[in-house]
């Protein structure tokens, strides 16, 4: 079977208004950020540039390097922000070959960048920096390489620089200005290239050292065989007028034909045929509205195309699109359990996902689990009812797990309504470390409070019930009865040997929340620090801890004669130990 090198895969990620399109922009000679609403990218485009494109830029740098490549060019893709870099997965990896990671060097290391560097990291990408926009460094020149810069502006590039050199140090990389690299450098540390998108200083660099790594790290992952049917992930689904629901697609692997049959992944993927393939011409991009689509009958990986075909209205992005000539119900079960491994549906106590897409929500999800965040269910999709109650039936278990984290997704009104008359919290953002900070900081700050609340203890009597033991541990739950006085939450519990055992977390009566319980009552009990088995039993009998400051203020007259049959059970055990 004929083989060839296929283009790599370049994406470029970073935060906000830090020149990503710019930079693209340039490369291109086009104008498409002139033309995004507030100039910030709106939808992912890819863009293909040709080998004799690259040469008319950086052909002299890729001459004295030595690099020879029979590569026909690059194929770019950028993301808005950063986040739709996560659906250009596959199975096991990233479909990006490499990354550019672009930070404005005045502004040095952002939330974005952070995040995107996370997820590179996650996903094992190589990448590089761009330091952009030199060009506003007080008394830049922008015909003079650095070292003929003037003395000042020498000074302050290498202040911005080694600040930038620290804050990517402080994410895990040692870096370096890419002039100081030998060819082994470059699996030891990050090249960063200081660039401008303005004036295109540095991008001839830029794109010779991509040149250079791709030819140095990448020739065996770049060949492919000609005839291997087609492997794609889809960037985004869209309504076309006069086309129906079409695709966005990222062929990274063989061959596809108009007429072939295809896998879509979708929540149950689908079965159809491409009746068209529409190609941006070489230089433009998806997503730009003003250029044509030219219609093609085959493509070669690696490139960025649009497919026409039937049924794709329910397609999901950051899903597979495979091309199949036989086994085809093979091709979509494995398909199905591609999906069926991001997603999450289970029955254990955790928090509530919902993402835009699948690459989002494996990113999501595997950052959570680096976190120790337990999930109970991930799914693609807008927050809804079920959503909803689905947390709240979490927390009725555990207060701090009934939230939901919902990225850069819609919560639909319905949804929002339930939500608030059940004080279930709904985290959202389009950075999902963020997403994850928010979660921490209110699940440690809620912990905190109900640990630091000042609960006034008086003197109560609880019995574990046998056959309501619900939780062991993580924290306990168990169904109680008050045989004497008022317990609340907040306060320790201590065995009739007069051990401590834990603290009361929460209490609920026919599954509502209850600041308080009295004698008589029989409520489920949530407790921290203890495990039933081991330190609590069915049938035991606890009491609320009450130190000796606090038996000296209470006010004997004012307890209730079950109180002070507590209280004087309470002593008796204290007298005891």
């Amino acid at each position: 079977m004929e083989k060839h090198t296929r283009k790599p895969i370049i994406s470029v990620l970073g935060h906000v208004d830090h020149g990503k399109t710019a930079l693209l922009d340039y490369i291109r000679g086009s104008a498409v950020a002139s033309r995004e609403s507030g100039r910030i990218t709106q939808h992912i485009g890819a863009t293909d540039v040709p080998m004799d494109a690259i040469r008319k830029v950086c052909g002299k740098l890729m001459d004295a390097m030595g690099i020879k490549t029979n590569m026909e060019g690059l194929l770019f893709i950028d993301t808005p922000g950063h986040e739709a870099f996560t659906n250009l997965r596959k199975r096991g990896g990233s479909v990006s070959d490499i990354a550019i990671v672009v930070v404005d060097i005045n502004e040095g290391i952002m939330p974005q960048t952070i995040e995107a560097i996370e997820i590179l990291k996650n996903y094992k990408t190589p990448f590089v920096f761009a330091a952009n926009k030199i060009d506003r460094i007080y008394g830049w020149n922008e015909n003079n390489p650095l070292n003929k810069q003037a003395d000042h502006v020498r000074e302050k590039f290498n202040e911005k620089f080694w600040k930038l050199v620290v804050g990517i140090s402080k994410q895990g990389f040692d870096s370096d200005l890419y002039t100081n690299f030998s060819a082994g450098d470059f699996k030891k540390k990050i090249a960063i290239v200081p660039v401008s998108a303005k004036s295109g200083d540095g991008i001839p660099e830029l794109l010779t050292i991509l040149m250079g790594l791709a030819q140095q790290y990448l020739q065996k992952k770049l060949l492919i065989n000609y005839g291997t049917p087609a492997k794609g992930t889809i960037l985004e689904v869209k309504e076309e007028k006069g086309l129906g629901a079409t695709i966005d697609v990222i062929i990274y692997d063989g061959h596809l034909k108009k007429g072939d049959k295809i896998v879509v992944g979708a929540k149950e993927p689908v079965i159809t045929k491409v009746k068209a393939i529409l190609r941006p011409k070489p230089l433009d991009e998806m997503r730009d509205p003003r250029q044509k689509f030219s219609s093609v009958d085959e493509v070669y990986a690696a490139c960025g195309i649009k497919i026409v075909a039937p049924d794709l209205e329910n397609a999901l992005s950051g899903a597979p699109v495979y091309a199949c000539k036989k086994n085809i119900e093979n091709t979509r079960a494995e398909v199905k359990k591609e999906i069926g491994d991001i997603e999450v549906i289970s029955d254990k106590l955790g928090i509530i996902v919902k993402a835009d897409a699948l690459g989002s929500l494996e990113a999501i999800v595997n950052m959570m689990h680096k976190a120790k965040i337990p999930i109970r269910k991930g799914t693609v999709g807008k927050v809804t009812k079920s959503d909803v109650m689905e947390a709240v039936a979490v927390k009725c278990e555990n207060e701090y797990f009934g939230a939901i984290l919902a990225f850069n997704t819609p919560v639909l009104k319905e949804a929002a309504s339930v939500a608030d008359n059940n004080n279930i919290k709904i985290f959202k953002s389009k950075i999902i470390y963020k997403l994850l900070d928010d979660y921490t900081e209110w699940r440690d700050s809620e912990t905190k409070k109900m640990f630091d609340e000042s609960t006034t203890v008086t003197p109560a009597k609880i019995k574990l019930l046998p056959k309501f033991i619900f939780r062991k541990s993580g924290p306990a739950i168990a169904g109680v009865e008050i045989l004497a006085g008022t317990v609340k939450p907040g306060c320790k519990l201590m065995r009739e040997d007069g051990r401590v055992v834990g603290k009361i977390r929460g209490m609920q009566e026919k599954n509502e929340a209850v600041k308080s319980a009295s004698k008589g009552k029989q409520v489920a009990m949530s407790i921290d620090g203890a495990t039933i088995g081991r330190e609590l039993n069915a049938n035991d009998v606890v009491y609320p801890f009450i130190s000796l400051k606090d038996m000296d203020n209470l006010i004997y007259d004012e307890l209730t004669d079950d109180e002070k049959d507590a209280l004087r059970e309470i002593k008796r055990i204290k007298r005891a130990q």
